[in-house]
This record gives structure tokens, sequence and C-alpha cells, in this order.
């Protein structure tokens, strides 16, 4: 039973990072001018930057998160540096994904370092989400409750 609860933890850490990384890489690449947290834009533009954002992220970062989940939950790794690691690697892994290679060459053409800062930076960010709704408890379910406590002595 722990087990399904754990699937729809992980379920619901994986929308929720892939909702706050899509929202950080539209933001970013929409708005590259605003050097401030400034919150005054169109709400209309906010809805299409969430909304895209997150299936672009929910669609391509869904096997490298799972990769990532299904590791963390079969060691139990709990530390939050191992899901920031490992959300930079996905957005990593996702914006090189979009790039064309060239395989006489061995490398990637026309990397724009500034997009795979974003992603990147979005994978990180999303990882931490991820870890705080998922993955704190990371392997939790796999251990026993503890034992009832033994009840009082009985009077003589």
């Amino acid at each position: 039973m722990a087990l399904i609860g754990r699937f729809f933890a992980i379920l619901f850490g994986f929308l929720a990072a892939c909702f706050v990384a899509g929202a950080v890489v539209l933001y970013a690449l929409f708005f590259p001018e605003m050097n401030d947290l400034s919150l005054e834009f169109d709400q209309d533009a906010l809805n299409i930057i969430v909304g895209v954002g997150f299936v672009l992220f929910s669609g391509f970062a869904l096997l490298p998160a799972l990769t990532v989940a299904l590791v963390t939950e079969a060691f139990s790794i709990r530390h939050i540096l191992a899901y920031a690691v490992g959300g930079g690697l996905a957005g990593l892994l996702c914006y090189l994904g979009f790039i064309p290679f060239d395989t006489e060459t061995m490398q990637f053409v026309g990397i724009v370092r500034r997009h795979l800062e974003v992603m990147t930076g979005a994978g990180i960010l999303g990882g931490v989400v991820y870890w705080l709704i998922a993955g704190r408890n990371a392997g939790a379910w796999r251990t026993a409750p503890p034992p009832p406590a033994a009840p009082p002595p009985l009077p003589r």
C-alpha cells in the first residue's frame, strides 16, 4: 500500500518540477530583457508561458527524470545535491536533444550558451522542487513500521 502512495508522490513531484522548470525556461526565453524581478506583465502571456513550458518539459524530461527517480528510490538517496545534479543533467540532456550533432566531427553544432545555461538551471530548480515534494522520503516505503509498544505490566 505504501508503494502505491509513493508512486503518486513521485508523479505529483514530477509534475510540479516540470511546471516550475517550464515556467523558468519560457520566462527566460520570452523575456530576456527583464533583468529585475518585476511581476508586471500581461496575464495571458503568463498563461502561455506556463502551458507551453509544462508541455515542453513534461514531454522531453520524462525519461531522464524517471531515471533519476528510479535510481534515487532504489538506493534511498535523499540528499538535495543528488536531485539538483540529476535535474541539471536532465535539463542538459533535454537541451542537447534539440541541437544537431555532426557525426563527422563528433560535436554538437550551434550550441547557444545562454540557452544551455537556462535549461540546465531550470533542470536544477526542477530537481530541487522534486526533492521538496518526493525526494526527501526516497526509499522510505521499504522500511517496516516500528513494532507497537509493549503493554504496561499487569498489577499484582
